[in-house]
């Protein structure tokens, strides 16, 4: 099994076996895969990763009750929706712009054909601290059989490893072990459950069909499950789209906004969005299930000294900022103060003709 490559770019997104921190096991081998975190981190963004030891039986529950709420009719499904601000419940199609997460004003270039379904961490779980509720909400559970218990056990194996990759990123960074406990002992992580499987002709095309435009994510880091069928694309620093799909068994593994804020650019946050594929005018049918690692809500983010260098890019941010002004442009439409520098990125890329196959 080797990396997906681009014969003619170069372009990579490499495996990489996480087991030795699964297993604790020999420091020696645990250092060789920080050294290959640290190196996808620093120039692709994205990496994929065997060896979490997430049982098949948990994913195979997980997706089978994900298929059942998406199966429902449209009406039933929007019974589920939640205010813009909670990040919670169902999204239906076309609800959400993506670009406006960065700052980018011409959302009306993109329409994001997906749905979505969200559950996250609960403010009642850590009933000694005083949790602002919108950001913890409670979850809205469907009426579908098993879904709870399935999409739970899920979440918890998905935490997992997402703690297990900050323990990587605190070797592979030179910083002590335990360096990111602090800032993620209550993370406001977020489990968004996609699907890109809409029937054709329900909506007017006014533009371009997008699944999801494009954008980074706005955490630490993200554990994507994704289907083997084509329509993620990641974009390299040539300005190049690249077509990515997991190995067998594998999980997709992107850095978010805050780690490329933290580490001063060192480590990236790259730009990706989801083409559907469009087979005799139908969208073929593509399903995803992103954990998002974002941090405590209250924790402060600057610059790590080692990563400092000649000076910080960015200012101090809580994580609260952050993501509040994030979910108020993808899904409230207000375009978002903090992210000048990730917008910068997307308009160099329309300029450059990117959006375009």
């Amino acid at each position: 099994m080797g990396p997906m490559t681009a014969a003619s770019t170069g372009f990579q997104v490499p495996i990489i076996d996480i087991s030795p921190y699964i297993r604790n096991g020999d420091p020696a081998d645990r250092a060789v895969v920080a050294a290959k975190v640290d190196a996808a981190a620093g120039s692709v963004g994205f990496m994929q990763i065997v060896g979490h030891e997430i049982p098949s039986a948990v994913i195979e529950e997980f997706t089978a009750v994900m298929d059942d709420f998406f199966a429902l009719p449209l009406e039933v499904k929007k019974a589920y929706r939640t205010p813009p601000e909670i990040n919670r419940g169902y999204a239906p199609p076309r609800s959400e712009s993506l670009s406006l997460s960065l700052g980018v004003e011409q959302a009306d270039r993109m329409n994001d054909f997906f749905e979505a379904f969200n559950v996250g961490v609960e403010a009642r779980e850590y009933p000694d601290l005083a949790l602002p509720e919108d950001h913890y909400a409670a979850n809205t559970w469907p009426a579908v059989d098993h879904f709870e218990a399935a999409v739970s056990a899920y979440f918890a194996e998905a935490r997992r490893v997402a703690h297990t990759l900050t323990r990587i990123f605190a070797d592979a960074l030179d910083l002590p072990a335990d360096f990111f406990e602090g800032f993620t002992d209550h993370s406001l992580d977020v489990l968004r459950m996609n699907n890109y499987a809409l029937p054709p002709g329900e909506f007017e095309l006014d533009g371009e069909l997008t699944g999801m435009g494009e954008h980074t994510d706005y955490g630490i880091v993200t554990v994507l499950w994704a289907d083997q069928v084509k329509g993620l694309q990641v974009l390299d620093r040539q300005g190049r789209w690249h077509d990515v799909s997991p190995e067998d068994g594998a999980l997709l593994i992107n850095l978010g906004d805050l780690m490329a804020r933290w580490t001063n650019e060192r480590w990236m946050s790259t730009l990706h969005r989801v083409k559907p594929p469009i087979v005799d005018g139908s969208i073929e049918r593509r399903r995803s299930a992103a954990y998002f690692h974002d941090g405590n809500i209250d924790a402060m983010i600057a610059t790590l000294p080692s990563c400092v260098g000649a000076g910080s890019r960015y200012s101090p941010i809580t994580v609260g900022e952050h993501i509040g002004a994030k979910l108020a442009g993808s899904r409230a439409g207000r375009p978002n103060p903090y992210a000048q520098r990730e917008a910068e990125r997307v308009r160099h890329a329309m300029r450059r003709g990117l959006g375009q196959q």
